[in-house]
């Protein structure tokens, strides 16, 4: 294999540019070929933000119960807040609601269906994230059953699990997670990577054709390090995985070979220090988590691969009000839809 275009990349916070303004929680952002960018938003939707930088939000018209600025930091988040977003196979928007426990359609106008808040006729969890494969199978992660979702982020707390919708319906694909995040497929779909958020690890299980996962294994170190909380996860098109330790105030990439590389750091250290001493004694909490906060880009919890070369790279944030962004010297992994045309 070539040298990995990643040796010796950092970024550093003065690298980095923005784009929008006075965003909610811009958790989740989705990349289109044209520029144009979506990204989730605390106020009940998406905003939409043009390749010129103008923006508008798009809220769902049938509910106008949204999560309140308060809610966000709390252990019962009230209200719609949307989470992870995919774009379906006629662009409309799938909303992973954390906030309601569901998982939903939208369309560009703001109408809105519910698709799954059960599973098994029990209520489906704290749903977090969305993605579709090449065969048009809907795949969900659930970080926890637990309605307080911050007790759950503790050592051997294991009730994440992933579900996959098809023809037939929504099922448990596997199960047994540390807060399940954000998850990805390789660049052929044999493999499906998952954030483990309170793992402090990234796994991965082998895809088969009937949409069952086998084989769990850990994806490079058992721990990553100092704040070592993954969140959001994405491929480049070398084969390293990118992602975020959101209380780290990290970006990481493990590489093929499942090296990790820090690709940039933001982290308080003294803060990260007590944060990890608290988690590994099971006394983790709110106040830990803010004080490691960032003050450039609060809570890194995502990153999107983006502009006409896909070598944009998009850093969601769970604080901030802007949307970071800085270059890479290779191209992200295009998502399912990026050749994908709609209308």
């Amino acid at each position: 294999m070539n040298k990995n275009p990643i040796d010796k990349f950092k970024v550093s916070i003065s690298d980095l540019s923005f784009v929008g303004e006075d965003l909610q929680r811009p958790e989740c952002i989705l990349a289109e070929r044209d520029g144009t960018l979506w990204a989730a938003d605390a106020r009940g939707g998406v905003v939409r933000i043009q390749p010129d930088g103008t923006q508008k939000i798009i809220t769902d018209k049938s509910d106008f119960h949204f999560a309140q600025a308060a809610d966000l930091t709390s252990k019962f988040t009230q209200g719609t807040l949307p989470n992870g977003l995919a774009f379906a196979k006629n662009g409309d928007i799938l909303i992973a609601d954390f906030g309601k426990d569901l998982l939903k359609v939208m369309t560009r106008d703001g109408e809105s269906k519910t698709l799954y808040d059960e599973i098994d006729g029990e209520p489906i969890g704290k749903v977090n994230f969305v993605l579709r494969d090449s065969r048009g199978r809907i795949w969900i992660t659930v970080s926890t059953k637990t309605k307080n979702w911050i007790d759950a982020i503790k050592p051997g707390v294991s009730d994440g699990y992933i579900a996959v919708a098809d023809d037939e319906g929504i099922r448990v694909a596997a199960d047994g997670f540390n807060f399940t995040n954000e998850i990805r497929f390789d660049a052929d779909e044999e493999y499906l990577y998952i954030a483990e958020t309170a793992g402090r690890r990234i796994s991965r299980m082998r895809v088969h054709d009937d949409g069952t996962l086998s084989d769990r294994e850990v994806f490079g170190p058992t721990d990553l390090g100092p704040g070592g909380f993954p969140d959001g996860i994405a491929f480049d098109s070398y084969g390293n995985l990118w992602g975020t330790l959101i209380y780290g105030e990290k970006i990481f990439a493990l590489t093929p070979e499942g090296e990790l590389r820090i690709i940039l750091d933001d982290g308080n250290p003294e803060a990260i220090a007590r944060l990890d001493k608290d988690f590994f004694a099971g006394r983790y909490s709110m106040d830990d988590m803010l004080a490691c906060q960032s003050s450039v880009a609060p809570w890194m919890a995502s990153i999107t691969f983006g502009g006409l070369d896909l070598k944009t790279v998009y850093v969601g944030t769970l604080k901030g009000t802007r949307i970071p962004y800085f270059r890479s010297p290779v191209a992200g992994l295009p998502m399912i839809h990026w050749y994908e045309k709609y209308g």
